[in-house]
């Protein structure tokens, strides 16, 4: 791109419009002082980028202030996030230093930036996944300030609005990552709209193809969704009115994450999803008639059309930990359709755009009571401070706890606990105080004794009954379901494992030198691997416990001399191949011309992945394993986000090229209504189409209803789905779904 001085010139002055925009838009009220600031973080920021641009062409500067605007009008911060936000990049890719910001600025406009910078410079550790090391790290500031995540999400927010001109490989890196961290938290950071355009970015990214599709048929049906909603809502403005309601109404489009969700979960097309948009009325109100109003326009609502009692949410009366506030009503609409329809105030709605910063702006106003927002970040806290889990493990118990749906259990004196829905009643212990868990004993649900691992439902009353002598067993983890209890259990039992992997490592010294091996790291690294265990804690706690025998260590002895002396004989007759070459060496064979891998194409060893059953045809990644070499996964796997996010460094592009020689297993679930010879038409169109073979059947009737499951031979999935869509086209058959375990 040629920089002439006319291009040049256009820039600046769009630069400059921008900026003007920026203090247009923020949320908070900015003072003369803000502004300065501002104004002072913005100079600093366009003469510390000048000699930047983006990998589009444009001067890097459009980055910093387009974060700032999320920052001011989306999360709603104030001016010390703004200056950091438009300042987040300058001591990572310029000369500046923290120490010059806080010269120039001040310490807590310094320490934002530091945060943002100490996020950005976590390197790659092989051992553990870099991106989970760095959502920790990124956790971590929260202890300083919660403002640093928020600044953040908003920069990961432009970065996957901006990523067209990237390589189709990062593109995938970072959408995953953003699926696996950032979408979670933004959405337990109560920023739903930031959350819902972070998924459907997520999704463009990580499956074009069903993206475009679902965007492409929500155009086509766009008019007449539009229609649909405008028929609801004049026939509830003319109620609404009547009854001199403030008010205004929005029909709301499902993101289009959400609709490949529910086509994923359900198992159906687009036109099968049902509650594709929402209707959302805000109402007007002071503090004191907020709920009165929301029930009555919940009564209006009803008048006109039946609700569904069990999709009924009452968000009012307890309100999420994030703060979020609002009456969910699902009823059938016109056409025999589910609409869900939101109630709420003008200040919730504020608060569910804006999350962290309206429901700060709003409690400043209030009395001094702790907000669920408060006492989850310092369960956060609690939870960082334990540095013995892996940055893995961490991440996955804390996205657990993150999309979990909250229940409300009463403690016997009647006070309310919010707990992720699964919690059980051990997990209830530890939520009062990490104390009375350890020391649990028994507990009782309703006045009833039960089990510690009760999964408790929302209105339980939970007793806890405690001993001094109680200690946690390493069944209690299996028992429990939310973070701040693992932790607690995993510390106590590591305290105790760490005094018996003492004893056992002495006593593993003493048995290798019997052996005449002389224990050192490389030793004890080979131990690891041949137990198939984790870390060197596992083997000397084993060790310590005796469940490693004498033979055991006998045999690896023997493996060790062997391995030896074939290394030796290698050395004599050529040098050591390079790990790849010893790949290529033992998996040439016409048993593995199935797939290729990478670039090359290279025609490597594989197994099939048990949790998504890929056959050829269809689109596939590889995974090299720890121990298990390299296993094939589906793109839309369960787990493929998780991979693809955790592990980018190990994932391989893989490809089917030929599918004639092999055949695969398929399971198909097939339901409907029992209709008489219905299984004999079904193993007729089975046994009728070429390349097909029924290896199992199971089918059943009840209750007029049929379900069956059977399991096929094909050569590929283009097989499949015309078999598929040959049975679906039988009297009586209402799916068929492919199962995958």
């Amino acid at each position: 791109m040629e920089l002439t001085e006319e291009f040049i010139e256009k820039e600046n002055k769009a630069i400059a419009q921008e900026y003007k925009e920026l203090l247009r838009i923020s949320y908070q009220t900015l003072s003369d002082a803000d502004k300065k600031m501002i104004r002072k973080a913005f100079d600093l920021a366009v003469d510390a980028h000048k000699e930047q641009r983006r990998k589009s062409g444009e001067a890097y500067i459009f980055h910093p202030i387009a974060v700032a605007k999320i920052v001011a009008s989306q999360i709603g911060l104030g001016a010390t996030s703004i200056a950091a936000a438009l300042m987040h990049d300058v001591v990572e890719d310029t000369d500046y230093t923290v120490e010059d910001i806080e010269r120039l600025f001040n310490p807590k406009v310094a320490q934002l930036v530091e945060g943002l910078t100490k996020i950005s410079q976590v390197k790659k550790d092989l051992n553990i996944s870099m991106q989970a090391e760095n959502f920790r790290k990124m956790l971590l500031t929260l202890n300083d300030d919660v403002r640093v995540i928020l600044i953040k999400i908003a920069d990961r927010l432009h970065n996957m609005q901006t990523m067209d001109s990237m390589a189709e490989y990062k593109q995938v890196k970072i959408a995953s990552e953003t699926l696996y961290i950032y979408a979670p938290l933004a959405h337990r950071l109560g920023l739903y709209n930031i959350k819902n355009e972070l998924e459907d970015l997520g999704l463009k990214y990580t499956e074009p193809n069903i993206y475009k599709d679902i965007v492409s048929k929500i155009k086509e049906t766009k008019e007449q969704q539009d229609a649909y909603i405008k028929e609801i809502s004049d026939v509830l403005k003319a109620s609404l009115d009547a009854e001199g309601v403030d008010y205004i109404i929005k029909g709301r489009p499902k993101s289009v994450y959400s609709i490949r969700r529910k086509m994923k979960q359900q198992n159906v097309g687009f036109d099968e999803v049902y509650d594709k948009f929402a209707l959302r009325i805000v109402y007007k109100s002071d503090p004191h008639d907020e709920k009165f109003l929301a029930w009555k326009i919940y009564s209006i609502v009803t008048d006109h059309y039946r609700p569904s009692p069990s999709r009924l949410r009452d968000w009012i009366s307890s309100p999420k930990s994030t703060g979020y506030e609002a009456l969910h009503i699902t009823v059938m609409g016109p056409k025999g359709r589910w609409v869900e329809i939101q109630v709420r105030s003008e200040r919730m709605d504020e608060i569910a755009e804006k999350g962290y910063a309206a429901h700060y702006k709003y409690k400043q106003g209030g009395g001094n009571e702790e907000s669920g927002l408060d006492v989850w970040l310092n369960l956060l806290r609690e939870a960082l401070e334990n540095s013995e889990s892996n940055a893995v493990d961490f991440v996955e118990d804390f996205k657990m706890n993150l999309y979990a749906k909250e229940i409300f259990i009463f403690t016997p004196k009647g006070e309310i606990k919010s707990l992720p829905k699964g919690a059980t009643s051990l997990d209830f212990a530890f939520s009062i105080h990490s104390e009375i868990g350890i020391r649990t004993r028994g507990t009782r649900v309703n006045g009833r004794l039960v089990p510690l691992n009760y999964e408790l439902k929302s209105g339980d009353q939970v007793e806890v009954i405690t001993s001094p002598n109680q200690k946690p067993t390493a069944h209690w983890l299996e028992y429990v379901t939310t973070s701040r209890a693992k932790n607690k259990i995993r510390n106590v039992l590591n305290e105790n494992t760490k005094k018996i992997a003492e004893e056992g490592k002495e006593l593993l010294n003493r048995k290798l030198r019997h052996l005449k091996i002389t224990m050192s790291e490389t030793v004890i690294n080979e131990l690891v691997s041949f137990f198939k265990l984790k870390t060197s804690l596992d083997l000397f706690y084993r060790m310590g416990i005796g469940s490693i025998e004498n033979q055991q260590l006998k045999d690896y002895a023997a493996q060790k001399s062997n391995t030896f002396m074939n290394f030796f004989k290698s050395k004599i007759g050529r040098s050591k191949p390079a790990p790849e070459e010893e790949v290529h060496k033992q998996v040439l064979t016409h048993n593995y011309d199935l797939l290729v891998f990478g670039p090359e194409h290279d025609k490597l060893d594989y197994k099939l992945s048990s949790c998504c059953n890929p056959i050829p045809g269809d689109d596939v990644f590889g995974f090299v394993t720890i121990n298990e070499g390299i296993k094939v996964h589906k793109k839309d796997c369960p787990n493929a986000i998780s991979l693809q996010s955790n592990y980018a460094y190990r994932i391989m592009t893989a490809k089917w090229i030929d599918s004639t020689q092999q055949e695969f297993k398929a399971i198909l679930n097939i339901t409907g209504m029992d209709t008489l010879g219905l299984t004999n038409q079904i193993t007729k169109v089975i046994s009728n189409n070429m390349h097909v073979n029924i290896q199992s059947i199971a089918l059943n009737g009840e209750a007029g209803i049929f379900n069956g499951q059977i399991a096929v031979i094909v050569q590929n999935n283009t097989i499949l789905k015309k078999l598929m869509d040959a049975i679906k086209k039988i009297d009586g058959v209402d799916k068929v779904t492919r199962v995958y375990h």
